[in-house]
């Protein structure tokens, strides 16, 4: 049976968010080297999609903590 991309979305959500906030978190005390070391972060992370989904919740995360 083939997944959609809802299906993908829904089972994968509080993962993404869980992995955004681990990688989110190391902001502070990696600093100026963190962003570095996310990009390498988001590159292992397979599928792509699922990247993605980490990479939209990082992005949340940034303009609530610049907000």
């Amino acid at each position: 049976m083939t997944q959609t991309r809802a299906d993908f979305h829904e089972q994968n959500h509080a993962g993404a968010q869980a992995e955004a906030l681990r990688l989110f978190e190391q902001k502070t005390v990696l600093q100026g080297g963190w962003l570095n070391w996310v990009a390498s972060q988001l590159y292992a992370l397979r599928p792509a999609e699922y990247a993605s989904m980490v990479r939209r919740e990082l992005a949340r995360l940034q303009e609530i903590s610049e907000n």
